[in-house]
């Protein structure tokens, strides 16, 4: 993880305050050896972009931030997702860190149990969704896929009705309706496809789509 802390890109901002109703969990205080160097000047090295006192800072502290975070999200391997996720944001933001507001732990701290949080948040959000979806095609499958399997046959049979209408108009009636709703022309561009006279074309259209008209008038409300 430590390897690669160069090339992290943006994280997300820290959240002006905790969410409401947080858990509070008991931390044990780490044994730090006597002369080691300070956790605050560990961030200060960080911000200024050393790897090297982000690695001691994270053998330092991962053991109980891990088991800050499974204690919320009840799954090791997300807690170790986790684990990376909050010593990216380190990274990136040691520079807001300041020994004013406390302990670098409690920092660290904070930033992991919020990040746990909205992760647990989110899984639960999914979980909800996924279940609510699940009901609703439990309930209504076999009646959704009937209903579609009947529109389709209805606009089948409709489709080959209307063909066989058309195919019984005479002949440049026929090829000026299927020139203009099946293909999409104007009537100055069938005029032009077939050296007709636009007058013509636009007679042909007419008395075409009247001869129609009459051949479905009995079946015209199912349409």
């Amino acid at each position: 993880m430590l390897d690669t802390i160069h090339d992290l890109s943006e994280v997300e901002p820290l959240d002006e305050a905790l969410a409401e109703n947080e858990p509070t969990v008991p931390l044990p205080t780490p044994a730090v050896e006597q002369g080691a160097i300070s956790d605050e000047a560990l961030m200060q090295a960080i911000a200024r972009g050393n790897a090297a006192a982000l690695s001691t800072l994270y053998d330092r502290y991962a053991s109980i931030l891990k088991a800050l975070t499974i204690r919320v999200v009840h799954d090791e391997a997300e807690a170790d997702d986790l684990l990376q996720e909050v010593f990216m944001q380190v990274w990136q933001q040691a520079k807001n860190y300041s020994s004013d507001k406390g302990k670098p732990l409690g920092w660290i701290v904070t930033l992991t149990r919020r990040r746990a949080i909205d992760r647990l948040r989110k899984r639960q959000a999914y979980c909800r969704a996924k279940d609510r979806f699940e009901v609703t095609t439990d309930r209504q499958p076999e009646a959704w896929v009937h209903n579609r399997i009947e529109d389709d046959i209805h606009l089948e049979d409709m489709r080959t009705f209307l063909k066989a209408k058309i195919d019984v108009l005479p002949p440049f009636q026929r090829q000026a309706i299927e020139m203009a709703f099946f293909k999409g022309m104007s009537q100055r561009e069938i005029a032009l496809a077939t050296e007709t006279p636009l007058g013509t074309i636009k007679t042909r259209l007419e008395l075409g789509l009247r001869k129609l008209s009459e051949s479905i008038r009995g079946i015209r409300h199912k349409i």
